[in-house]
């Protein structure tokens, strides 16, 4: 490379048994004693036995199921599967329906209820989330079909509705939000009739019966809803950024929801509401719009969930800590480096149990609306609590930065993880600012620039390398090593950017700093004297980069041997010097003995080896030596393809210099198709406007047939 730059109550055991017998009054009127007989008199007043509950008939018209709504959309595919699972079992059909808070799975249920209305003599619907509540609503059912049990015990109606369920059939009993299949067996285990649809955030244990995951909504399905809900109150609403909003709440049907009906009643746009969101979440993900259920939101909904993971601690620190990952594909391995095992297994486990993630053998996925909340600070929650969510995304910072220690951004054998490292520091970055970076962070900052810098994004390799220029002076101080270094890494992307006007001050004034603080012989010091050579050789001026190259080298060769890579590195860049200015005699046998050193010590497929094969061919062209120019570069092209892909900044180089030796042996046939192709590929990768682009569009130019 031509510069160096230096991550529940149980159901009761007995059964109803037979009614209660009946109540007898005795009323006595007198009493006689003496010689006489003693006669009581009593009058018996007797309470109608109750029917036996087994020949209550079931009445349609007693059904209670929620309302349908007029604002369901989609899941047509999770429909036909619940009908497809109920309508396979002879016997009682039990099937468990589960998901993360606030995908609709209570809506799916009701759903279903009311479209299959006809199919069922009597539809029950009892809110299961506790043993108490699942008690009630038996209780209610008993009563509700034989009014006169309502003076009974409230245990003695919950058995009488268990027993009514064990004996008739065509029913639909939904048990809507049970909190675990153990909550539900002892009810399951003495019903053998009717259908019976469960709504659970649990996924795993539902042995009882058929189970069916419901997801979130369609992208499509979610913007109708958006739209259904607007429009039921501002029929005119213009939904312009619908797809974007959605798309930003996960297509969570809760979030959607919650979001139209905020949008209905304030008159708000999409695109403004997403400004709200980012300005003010913890407030947005409260809000409710008139009439509302402040405990069904997006800040509310998980909270549930999470006060039943207490007993697991470490399940809210993961939870905290994946907050700040991109929400798929987060490996295992890296939650491993702050929590051990077998908690961490445990605290997973827990949670995907509970549909607050999704779990495979090596990754973990998130849904964004949960990362969202779960960042997002809350004093009056104690499972969000400001000094908890620092700490995770501080502790996210140091292990994405742990990932990466010790591998060379430039290596291709270190590119896997830099590419599995790669989304979840862009997700950490882009939800922290500045001011809460560390030390890790700014580590991070600066090999992520290295790596995309060298993949050629460079307007994300300056965005990074500035912000980690501020951080580390606001750390350490501007003499600090790490400052310099991250002041070097940011000269070194503007020059690559093209950017020599910022460039080259910045080299300037790093490499004053680094002799003054560091001293002249530092390898830090070396590598800013080469970077800044450099520079000058990019600007033109050959009379200070040759100079400054030569005293570099004499001096590393001193320092660091004539073998250490940035050695051979200085040589490198004087012999493209000496080429730039002409002086062939001297370049040519510098690029060749620097190329076979860099063959012994580097290996043949080293990004650096490759430069040198491309700097030694672009010399025998510049001879005229086009008979050994052609074939290297040939080579040279095909091994850059395979080592660092098509679309490598360095691959479209070298591309554009087998045009060059093409176009000065004559063969415009197969220069002028491999230039058009290589402008193309330059426009879509690093942009029209960048320099190897202009380069690109240059030669093409002058070569084109007017």
């Amino acid at each position: 490379m031509p510069a160096d730059p230096t991550s529940p109550r149980p159901e009761p055991s007995g059964s109803a048994g037979s009614p209660p017998p009946a109540h007898t009054v005795h009323n006595s009127h007198g009493v006689q004693t003496g010689s006489h007989n003693t006669q009581n008199n009593y009058n018996t007043v007797t309470q109608a036995p109750l029917p036996a509950i087994e020949s209550v008939p079931a009445v349609p018209g007693l059904s209670r199921i929620p309302l349908d709504t007029a604002l369901f959309v989609g899941r047509s595919d999770e429909l036909n599967q619940l009908e497809e699972v109920l309508s396979g079992s002879g016997r009682a059909a039990v099937v468990a329906v589960h998901g993360l808070g606030g995908v609709g799975k209570s809506t799916l249920a009701a759903r279903f209820a009311h479209q299959h209305a006809d199919r069922f003599e009597f539809r029950w619907w009892i809110t299961a989330d506790s043993a108490p509540a699942l008690d009630t609503g038996l209780a209610d059912l008993a009563e509700t079909l034989q009014p006169a049990t309502a003076d009974l015990p409230a245990e003695q109606r919950a058995a009488l509705g268990v027993r009514w369920l064990a004996t008739h059939d065509d029913w639909l009993l939904v048990l809507d939000n049970a909190t675990s299949p153990q909550d539900v067996a002892g009810l399951l285990s003495r019903v053998r009739t009717g259908t019976v649809v469960i709504t659970s955030r649990q996924r795993s244990g539902w042995r009882a019966g058929e189970t069916v995951a419901l997801d979130v909504l369609a992208a499509g399905e979610a913007a109708a809803l958006l739209a259904r809900i607007v429009r039921s109150e501002w029929p005119d609403a213009d939904l312009a950024g619908a797809d974007r909003l959605c798309s930003e709440l996960g297509w969570l049907p809760l979030a959607v929801e919650q979001a139209g009906a905020y949008l209905a009643q304030t008159r708000t746009s999409p695109a403004a509401y997403l400004e709200l969101l980012a300005r003010f979440p913890a407030r947005m993900f409260t809000a409710t719009a008139e009439g509302g259920d402040a405990q069904r939101t997006m800040a509310r909904v998980w909270h549930v969930t999470l006060d039943r993971l207490t007993d697991t601690p470490a399940a809210g620190q993961v939870l905290r800590q994946l907050a700040w990952f991109a929400p798929d594909g987060i490996p295992r391995d890296l939650l491993a480096r702050e929590v051990a095992e077998p908690e961490l297994s445990e605290a997973l486990g827990r949670l995907a149990a509970y549909s607050m993630i999704t779990l495979t053998v090596n990754t973990v996925a998130v849904h964004r609306l949960v990362q969202a909340v779960t960042r997002t600070p809350d004093l009056t929650d104690p499972h969000r609590q400001p000094a908890d969510i620092a700490t995770a995304r501080d502790t996210t910072a140091t292990c994405l930065a742990a990932a990466l220690s010790g591998l060379d951004p430039d290596t291709p054998a270190g590119w896997p993880a830099y590419r599995t490292v790669l989304p979840h520091a862009r997700a950490l970055l882009e939800h922290t600012t500045p001011d809460t970076d560390t030390t890790h962070t700014s580590l991070l900052l600066n090999q992520l620039g290295l790596y995309l810098k060298g993949q050629g994004d460079l307007g994300t390799a300056i965005a990074y390398f500035t912000r980690a220029c501020g951080s580390n002076q606001r750390l350490n101080g501007p003499d600090h090593p790490n400052t310099l270094t991250s002041r070097n890494n940011l000269a070194y992307a503007y020059r690559s950017a093209g950017d020599l006007g910022r460039a080259i001050p910045l080299y300037e004034v790093t490499l004053a700093d680094r002799e003054r603080v560091l001293g002249a012989d530092h390898p830090h010091t070396l590598s800013a004297r080469n970077n800044l050579a450099y520079a000058y050789q990019s600007a033109g001026d050959l009379g200070r980069a040759i100079p400054l190259y030569e005293a570099t080298l004499a001096d590393r060769e001193r320092v660091l041997g004539a073998d250490h890579p940035s050695t051979l590195l200085s040589r490198n860049n004087l012999a493209s010097a000496y080429r730039s200015a002409g002086d062939l005699e001297r370049a040519i046998p510098l690029f060749e003995a620097t190329l076979a050193d860099r063959e012994r010590v580097l290996g043949a497929d080293h990004p650096d080896t490759l430069s040198s094969r491309n700097n030694l061919a672009s010399a025998y062209r510049s001879a005229g030596d086009l008979g050994r120019a052609i074939p290297l570069f040939e080579a040279t092209l095909a091994d850059l393809e395979r080592v660092l892909g098509a679309d490598h900044p360095d691959t479209l180089s070298s591309r554009n210099n087998l045009a060059i030796a093409y176009q000065a042996a004559g063969d415009l046939e197969r220069a002028i198709p491999l230039y058009e192709a290589t402008l193309a590929d330059s426009e879509r990768v690093l942009g029209p406007g960048h320099p190897t682009t202009r380069i690109i569009r240059s030669n093409l130019d002058r070569v084109r047939p007017t």
